[in-house]
């Protein structure tokens, strides 16, 4: 299978492509070369800040797209629409945070989801929740019949670099 990922070279999104390249497909990272460039050189990498620079996918065809550091509507759905064209399926990871309502038994995907209070805001640390959201409308549109949205709580490991888990266990222990 031929994999375009958005990021793939830090925490949740290395984790995506060593397990794609680990079970042989062919993978395309598309990332800005901030963080551990090369560092899969079976992966073929596109530099390039998807705010501006879609146009380095152009002419291309994936069997899928895994679209992890999407944060802000505006770009989520520009990145959606251009690969909507060449590639059947998009998978983003969203947040259980997008949901309007804490997290209650029996709840489920149909459940309301957070609405953004202030219509123009991209303020991701004051509106994470309601801004994934929106992203989360976004690929559905352009992707009616081959989006998936997944929904994780706090994800937690290795190469996390807000050390967000490990600071409890460590504390304890000491």
């Amino acid at each position: 299978m031929r994999i375009l990922i958005f990021g793939g070279t830090n925490f949740l999104g290395r984790h995506t492509a060593a397990a794609a390249l680990e079970r042989g497909h062919e993978v395309t990272l598309f990332h800005r070369g901030q963080t551990n460039p090369g560092l899969f050189p079976a992966a073929e990498e596109i530099l390039g800040d998807r705010e501006h620079d879609l146009d380095r996918l152009a002419g291309r065809e994936w069997d899928a797209v895994i679209d992890v550091p999407g944060y802000v509507p505006r770009i989520v759905g520009a990145s959606a629409r251009a690969l909507a064209p060449r590639a059947p399926h998009y998978t983003f990871i969203s947040t259980i945070s997008v949901y309007a309502d804490l997290p209650r038994p029996g709840m489920d995907e149909s459940a309301a989801t957070a609405v953004l209070p202030e219509a123009d805001s991209e303020e991701v640390t004051k509106y994470y929740g309601e801004l994934k959201a929106l992203c989360e409308r976004e690929v559905e549109e352009a992707f009616p019949d081959g989006a998936l949205i997944i929904r994780p709580g706090l994800i937690v490991g290795p190469h996390d670099p807000t050390d967000r888990f490990t600071y409890w266990p460590v504390r304890i222990a000491e």
